[in-house]
C-alpha cells in the first residue's frame, strides 16, 4: 500500500493533535504535526534529508509567527496597510523550496479574497476547518492527483479575486518597466530590506544620491512609502538584489 505522508501545521495545539490523530486512523496516512512555521520547515528538511518527504500539508490560514526566509508571493492589503498573511507566508516558502509537496490551506472562514492569495503562493486547495474528514481526504487524495479545490461558494469571488490581481500585475509591470536600469537596481535593493546607507555602500553612491533615486521611484510608481513601492514590486515579479553575490560594478554605466 501507498501511503500518504501528511503534515498538520497549526499553532492551535489541541486542534492540530485531534486533527492528527482522526487522519492516523486511516490506513494509508502517515501524519505528524508542527506548531508553528518554522517548525514546520524544520519538518519538512529533515524528512527530505532522511528521503521521505511529506506529500501533503495542511496549513491554518492564521498561522501565527514569522517564517524566516519565506518571502510572500503577493501583498495583503487591510485597512489601507500592508501586511502578510502568515499561514500562506508559509506556503510560499514550502513552494519555492520544495515544490513537490502540495499544501492546503485550512480556514476557519470561506474568504474568497485570501483563498485567491493561497492559489497565487502556490496551495491546491482551501478547504473549512469544520469539514468532514471524509471531505479532508477526498481533498488531500485530490491535490495529489494535481487538482485544485475549493468550496463551490468561493468559486465565483476567487476567479474575481484572480482576474483583478492579474489587471494589477500588469500596471505593476508597466510601471516598473518606466524606471530607469539604475532605479530598478535601486528597487531592488528596496524589496531586499536594504535601508539608504547599505544601497549607497552597495551601488557605489552617495546616500544622497540614492534618497534621489528612491523618490524617483515612489514618484514614478505612483506610492509614497517604501513599504508600498515594495508591494508593487513583487506584484510585478521584482525580486531582492542578491545579496551573497558580487556587488553591482563600479561607475555610471547604470546611471
Amino acid at each position: 500500500m501507498v501511503r500518504i505522508r501528511v503534515l498538520v501545521v497549526d499553532d492551535h495545539r489541541i486542534f492540530a493533535e485531534s486533527l492528527a490523530a482522526a487522519l492516523a486512523a486511516e490506513p494509508d496516512v502517515d501524519v505528524s504535526a508542527a506548531g508553528s512555521g518554522p517548525a514546520a520547515l524544520r519538518s519538512l528538511e529533515r524528512a527530505a534529508a532522511e528521503g521521505r518527504r511529506f506529500d501533503v500539508l495542511l496549513v491554518d490560514a492564521d498561522l501565527g509567527g514569522n517564517v524566516p526566509g519565506a518571502r510572500p508571493a503577493v501583498p495583503v492589503h487591510d485597512n489601507n496597510e500592508e501586511g502578510l498573511v502568515d499561514g500562506i507566508s508559509l506556503v510560499a516558502g514550502v513552494r519555492s523550496g520544495q515544490p513537490g509537496v502540495r499544501t492546503v490551506v485550512l480556514a476557519e472562514k470561506d474568504d474568497s479574497r485570501r483563498a485567491a492569495l493561497a492559489l497565487q503562493a502556490g496551495a491546491s486547495g482551501w478547504v473549512a476547518k469544520d469539514c468532514s474528514l471524509s471531505r479532508l481526504l477526498t481533498v488531500i487524495r485530490g491535490v495529489l492527483r494535481d487538482e485544485t479545490h475549493l468550496p463551490p461558494a468561493l468559486l465565483t469571488g476567487v476567479l474575481r479575486e484572480l482576474t483583478a490581481a492579474r489587471k494589477h500585475r500588469t500596471e505593476s509591470e508597466r510601471l516598473v518597466e518606466s524606471l530607469t536600469p539604475r532605479e530598478r537596481e535601486v528597487l531592488r535593493c528596496m524589496v531586499a530590506g536594504l535601508g539608504r546607507k547599505a544601497v549607497a555602500e552597495r551601488l557605489f553612491l552617495s546616500p544622497h544620491t540614492v534618497r534621489t533615486h528612491m523618490q524617483n521611484v515612489l514618484g514614478k510608481l505612483g506610492v509614497h512609502s517604501t513599504l508600498a513601492a515594495v508591494a508593487l514590486a513583487r506584484r510585478a515579479g521584482v525580486g531582492p538584489v542578491d545579496l551573497t553575490g558580487d556587488v553591482v560594478e563600479r561607475g555610471g554605466q547604470l546611471a
